[in-house]
């Protein structure tokens, strides 16, 4: 759903300096400059909020959501050479220790994802927080999966060697979060996000890509959930503590790039 169903710009003539910064960086045009004051005219705004952004006298608010915007000065600049560093040394962690995650880092992982950017400013992704209901969600998708792939094993060497025990979607961490978005652009944009500041957090990641298949197999796990057959899970954050360290970076395959 799109936010400009919700939300209205509203606009101070007082504070208005007839700039243009906000009509030239209006995204759906939907801003004019008139007798040397912006008006908007309500027709195709898509609440992204680039004009309350922009406007150097805070003379836009858009009405219609419940967060506060906030001051600031510069945009915050990551520093290119940690930045690099973080995304090398990282690294899939399936070996986790029992410590809980605490629930302001909960918190924390969910607003990266939030603030995440959404195609036409839909903001449609949601999350399921797996808690009490983690063990029998896993314990139902590994009885699926294990049929699945029982079956699958003549077809797909690949699967022949697969252990599939109690343990094997979650390994035994703590906190499993499942993100689900119609854009599945948007919600990878979101679970990328809540995977960097799980790591900023000294929290390991798992991509549970099998489990995400599941949910899709199972109106078992679905019911489980609360969701229906519409609800489209796109990905699954596995998150806790490592158990384990990693004392080097890996070697991967040159990247296949074209410049025209």
């Amino acid at each position: 759903m799109n936010t400009s169903e919700k939300c209205r710009v509203v606009i101070d003539s007082e504070k208005c300096i007839g700039c243009g910064l906000c009509k030239s960086d209006c995204v759906g045009f939907d801003i004019e400059i008139v007798d040397g004051k912006a008006v908007a005219r309500g027709a195709s705004c898509i609440g992204c909020g680039h004009c309350e952004a922009i406007c150097p006298k805070g003379a836009i608010h858009i009405e219609g959501f419940s967060d506060e915007t906030e001051e600031f000065e510069n945009q915050v600049r990551l520093d290119p050479k940690t930045l690099m560093d973080a995304i090398k040394t990282r690294r899939t962690i399936r070996q986790f220790t029992d410590e809980k995650v605490p629930k302001e880092i909960i918190d924390m992982i969910i607003e990266a994802g939030r603030l995440a950017p959404t195609g036409a400013n839909s903001q449609g992704t949601s999350y399921i927080v797996l808690d009490q209901k983690k063990a029998e969600c896993e314990k139902v998708a590994v009885s699926i999966f294990s049929k699945a792939i029982n079956a699958g094993k003549k077809f797909i060497p690949a699967l022949k060697n697969m252990n599939i025990d109690e343990n094997f979607f979650f390994k035994k961490a703590p906190l499993v979060i499942v993100i689900f978005g119609k854009d599945k652009v948007s919600a990878s944009l979101a679970a990328q996000n809540m995977a960097f500041m799980a790591e900023a957090n000294n929290l390991g990641v798992l991509f549970s890509g099998f489990f995400t298949t599941c949910i899709g197999l199972s109106g078992k796990i679905r019911k489980i959930l609360g969701i229906t057959k519409k609800a489209k899970p796109v990905t699954t954050l596995v998150i806790g503590y490592p158990s384990v360290k990693y004392h080097r970076t890996i070697h991967r395959k040159p990247a296949k790039v074209s410049y025209m």
